[in-house]
C-alpha cells in the first residue's frame, strides 16, 4: 500500500490519502513466500586475526592451574574463528533465515515425529542460572531442587504409563527403545534363558528404531505385515511366537494411524508363550489419558518427551527419552536413578542388575525441565484435551485431504485415524509421473513441507502427515490448500513440480553424494580435505 501525502498549505492543512490507496490487499489465496538465500560463508571462513566479540579476563597469576596430562595438550591453539559480536549475530541470524522450523511454518508434515508448540516459559525456566549453571559433578545437597524435579516428572510418567518406575536416562526414543531391549536381554539372561529366546517380533508400521535395536542387541528380528484392514495380522504373531520369542516391540497406534483394538489379545499371545512385551509409545500423542501401557498388559514402554511433551526436537538432539517398566523388570533400569526417602532425594548408582548407563549423569536435564513443566501446566485433563485436539484436527485435515485428485488412504477404508495419517500419491503418480518426494519439495516453496515415510515404502508414494495440538483450524485449511495446489499444478504443470523448488535456499541435495563415504565430511577438518582439496595433517 502506498499513500500519497501532500505538503501542508492554506488550501490542504492536512495529509490526504485516497480511498484506493488507503485499501489493504486482499491476503492472497496461497502465502506468498520466499526463502532468504544468503549465500553465507563459513564461519570458520569469516573474521580476521585479532577480532573479538568479548575480553577474556587475564588468568590471575597467584593461581595454578591444575596439571593437564601432557599427552591432553594441544601443540598450538585451536584454530577458531575470530570475530566480533555483531558479526557472529548477523551469521547466525542469517543461517537461521535460511531454514523453516516449527515457529515459522505450519509443520504438521513431520509425521510419526509429533511436532508442536514448545511454549517459550518453559526456556526461560531452563535458561533459569539454577539450571543452567548446574554442575554434574555438584554434591546431591546442591541440587535437591534439580533431582525433586526428575524425580516428580518420573511419577507423572509413572501414571500416565500405569508403569512401576521409570528412567529418564535415555537422550531419545531410540535410545530409550534401545534401553528396554536391554532390560529385556538382562531379564532373561538372569533366568538363563537368553541363548534360547533370541527374537524378536515387531511390525512393519511400527517405528524402524524397534527392529535396529532388537538386531543391534543381537536379537533375530521377526516383521509381521498388515491385513487387508492395516491391521497387524494377528495370524502372522500367532504363527511368529514360540519358545524362541524373547519380546513383542510394537508402537501402537502405527505408523499409518491406525490403531490396533487387539492390543490386549497380542500382548497375551506372546505372554503365553514366555515373551515380554514392550510399548513404543512415540505416537502417543493422540491417546493421553484414554489409554495406558500397563492397562493393556505391556511390561515395558517408552515416551518420547521431545514428542508428546512437547519439549523441542532441537534438530535431532539433544532429545529426550524415558522408559518405563513394571517392578519385575525395575532392577534392570538404566543406572543411575533418583531416589526419594521423604525428605531427602539422593542418586542411587549402586544397582549391580542394571544395564547400565545410557547417557551421561542424570540425561538431558533442561529438556526434562521442559516436559515437567509441560505436564504441570495441564494437568491430568489438559493432557486428555490435547489427545482429543489432536484426534479431532487429524480426522478434520483426513476430511479435507481425501477431497484432493490422485491422493488416496489406504487401509481400514472410511474409518477415523488417531493423530496422523499416512497418505498415498500412488494415483496422482500414474497419472502425471510425478512423485510423492517432488510434491514435498516443491510444498517448500509455499513455506512448508512434508515427510514421506520410513522405509521401505509399503506405502506407495507415501505422505505422512500429523497435526498435533498445536494447530488451528486456519492452519489446517492454509494446509491442506497448498496441497491442493500443488497437486493440480502437477496435473496441469507437472515440469514445474519436477523442478522443486525455486525459492528456497538450496535446490536439490544431490542423493548419490549420500551414497559415497568419499564425500562425507562431518568434521571442518573433513571438508577442508575432502570437499576444498586442502592437505592437512
Amino acid at each position: 500500500m502506498t499513500a500519497h501525502h501532500e505538503q501542508s498549505t492554506a488550501s490542504s492543512p492536512v495529509s490526504t490519502v485516497s480511498a484506493e490507496d488507503a485499501r489493504i490487499a486482499p491476503k492472497p489465496r496461497l502465502r506468498r513466500f520466499h526463502q532468504a538465500s544468503w549465500d553465507e560463508d563459513l564461519i570458520f571462513d569469516l573474521g580476521s586475526p585479532g577480532e573479538r566479540g568479548v575480553l577474556v579476563p587475564r588468568p590471575d597469576p597467584s593461581l595454578t592451574p591444575p596439571e593437564i596430562p601432557a599427552a591432553l595438550r594441544r601443540a598450538e591453539p585451536p584454530a577458531l574463528p575470530e570475530m566480533a559480536q555483531q558479526q557472529v549475530l548477523r551469521h547466525y541470524l542469517r543461517l537461521s533465515q535460511e531454514n523453516l522450523g516449527a515457529d515459522l511454518n505450519i509443520d504438521v508434515g513431520q509425521g510419526t515425529c509429533t511436532m508442536k508448540y514448545s511454549p517459550k516459559v518453559n526456556d526461560q525456566f531452563v535458561r533459569d542460572p539454577r539450571i543452567a549453571a548446574l554442575h554434574p559433578l555438584q554434591d546431591e545437597d546442591t541440587v535437591q531442587g534439580v533431582l525433586g524435579i526428575v524425580h516428580a516428572l518420573e511419577q507423572l510418567l509413572k501414571e500416565i504409563s500405569g508403569m512401576d518406575r521409570v528412567s529418564l536416562q535415555p537422550g531419545a526414543g531410540s535410545a530409550a527403545i534401545y534401553a528396554n531391549v536391554a532390560m529385556i536381554r538382562a531379564y532373561f539372561e538372569a533366568r538363563g534363558e537368553l541363548d534360547q529366546r533370541d527374537e524378536v517380533i515387531t511390525t512393519i508400521f511400527s517405528h524402524p528404531s524397534n527392529a535396529a535395536c532388537a538386531k543391534t542387541a543381537g536379537f533375530k528380528v521377526i516383521t509381521l505385515h498388515p491385513d487387508a484392514d492395516g491391521y497387524p495380522d494377528i495370524e502372522a504373531l500367532k504363527a511368529a511366537v514360540g519358545p524362541r520369542t524373547a519380546a513383542l516391540l510394537i508402537t501402537n497406534p502405527e505408523d499409518t494411524g491406525i490403531y490396533n483394538p487387539r492390543i490386549e489379545e497380542f500382548v497375551r499371545i506372546v505372554h503365553e508363550a514366555g515373551g515380554l512385551c514392550s510399548y513404543d509409545q512415540a505416537n502417543a500423542n493422540g491417546i493421553l489419558g484414554i489409554t495406558r501401557a500397563r492397562d493393556a498388559g505391556f511390561d515395558l514402554c517408552h515416551f518420547n518427551l521431545h514428542k508428546t511433551f512437547s519439549t523441542p526436537h532441537a534438530c535431532g538432539g539433544p532429545a529426550a527419552g524415558a522408559c518405563a517398566v513394571t517392578a519385575e523388570l525395575a532392577p534392570y533400569l538404566p543406572r543411575p536413578t533418583v531416589e526419594f526417602d521423604g525428605t531427602t532425594y539422593r542418586i542411587d548408582d549402586d544397582r549391580p542388575e542394571s544395564v547400565g548407563k545410557m547417557r551421561p549423569f542424570l540425561g538431558v536435564v533442561p529438556n526434562l525441565v521442559r516436559a515437567y513443566a509441560w505436564i504441570m501446566s495441564l494437568g491430568a485433563e489438559g493432557l486428555r484435551a490435547a489427545a482429543e485436539t489432536a484426534v479431532l484436527n487429524n480426522n478434520y485435515l483426513l476430511h479435507k485431504v481425501r477431497q484432493i485428485p490422485g491422493v488416496s488412504v489406504p487401509y481400514a477404508e472410511g474409518r477415523p485415524r488417531v493423530e496422523q495419517v499416512r497418505y498415498s500419491w500412488q494415483q496422482l503418480y500414474e497419472d502425471t509421473g510425478v512423485h510423492s518426494e517432488e510434491l514435498g519439495l516443491r510444498a517448500a516453496d509455499f513455506g512448508t513441507h512434508y515427510w514421506t515415510s520410513h522405509h521401505p515404502y509399503v506405502v506407495p508414494e507415501p505422505m505422512t502427515l500429523e497435526p498435533t495440538e498445536s494447530y488451528t483450524r486456519a492452519d489446517l485449511d492454509e494446509y491442506a490448500a497448498i496441497l491442493t495446489e500443488v497437486a493440480r499444478e502437477a496435473y496441469e504443470s507437472p515440469e514445474t513440480v519436477r523442478t522443486a523448488p525455486h525459492r528456497s535456499t538450496v535446490h536439490r541435495a544431490r542423493p548419490e553424494s549420500l551414497e559415497d563415504p568419499a564425500t562425507w565430511a562431518v568434521s571442518w577438518r573433513a571438508y577442508r580435505r575432502k570437499i576444498l582439496g586442502e592437505g592437512l595433517r
